[in-house]
């Protein structure tokens, strides 16, 4: 970890990815299925976010939980590698990592085979001041958190905010449709950036227009809604509407989701408006889909300003 004070604190979601691609079709019961690559990757919302936040200058700190088992040992490892704090990652025996198979059909998109493990069992007692030691608090995994959803997550974000720290949420599909555990934190956060699934559910509007206005409406300071190739819709007092994607040959759109918080993110911790940061945003998110992994192709700051049209 490089000298200095912490800028964002990643809280949420650390997870093993099992990568296998390219996978078009759903295999037949009992058959044989051959693909081109199955690697193992660091993932989890909250490494993703904090590695590509690192990568743009910024210093960061993981806060979650893992087992005391290899895939544990590999994330704790790969995290130190990256150049992130991972002092606050808890290796708990009592329960396996969180861990993820990950289907990359051959344009790139994702389908999830997900175990919750230690991620859901991260409780808020657990975390002291430590949550509050940045300039920014960034809720990553929202919905798979099954001991902070809720009221927890909501305390902690308003903990954040009345000590002055930026807050921000991004949320992962919830396969239980138990959607409104969001809503009791949106008001305390400063930015929300859900996929177009995850704004739907939490808000039942498909239009992105509409989903994002109303997680604006519903308090969220920022909504930006991601559209994977067709950028995003953002809603915010200072701007609201589309802003289009950049185009990349897309390899693989594990943490491209992750990279766009972290782009939004580090626009707002720099003072630039929010059609700017959304850009920006786009673009760490798109340069992300360009190799197989949640962080193998992140950009730096000049090239993620460069694709973004802000060198």
């Amino acid at each position: 970890m490089r000298e200095g004070a912490i800028d964002v604190v990643c809280l949420g979601i650390v997870v093993a990815d099992v990568v296998v691609r390219p996978i078009d079709a759903q295999p037949q019961s009992g058959t044989l299925t051959l693909a081109d690559s199955i690697v193992l990757r660091a993932g989890g919302c909250a490494v993703s976010t904090s590695s590509a936040l690192t990568r743009l200058g910024l210093r960061c700190a993981v806060l979650g939980k893992t087992g005391a088992d290899p895939f544990g040992d590999f994330l704790v490892r790969v995290v130190a590698e990256r150049g992130v704090d991972g002092s606050g990652i808890v290796q708990d025996p009592s329960v396996p990592t969180s861990a993820s198979v990950v289907l990359v059909d051959s344009k790139g998109e994702r389908t999830f085979l997900h175990t919750v493990g230690a991620s859901g069992a991260v409780r808020a007692g657990e975390l002291g001041d430590a949550p509050f030691r940045g300039r920014a608090l960034h809720v990553a995994g929202a919905l798979v958190l099954e001991e902070l959803d809720g009221e927890p997550t909501a305390a902690i974000l308003a903990e954040a905010r009345r000590r002055g720290l930026h807050t921000s949420l991004d949320t992962v599909f919830d396969e239980s449709g138990r959607w409104s555990r969001v809503l009791v934190s949106l008001p305390h956060c400063d930015l929300v950036t859900p996929g177009i699934a995850e704004a739907e559910g939490i808000t039942g509007e498909s239009d992105p227009a509409q989903a994002a206005r109303a997680l604006h409406d519903l308090g969220a300071g920022t909504a930006a809604v991601t559209l994977g190739a067709a950028g995003c819709q953002v809603c915010a007092d200072d701007f609201e509407g589309h802003v289009e994607a950049h185009p990349v040959d897309a390899v693989d759109g594990t943490g491209a989701g992750d990279a766009f918080a972290a782009g939004f993110l580090y626009g707002r911790l720099a003072g630039w408006p929010t059609e700017r940061c959304a850009r920006f945003a786009n673009a760490a998110g798109a340069l992300a889909t360009t190799a197989v992994g949640g962080f193998e192709g992140v950009g730096d700051l000049q090239g993620t300003l460069t694709l973004a049209g802000a060198a």
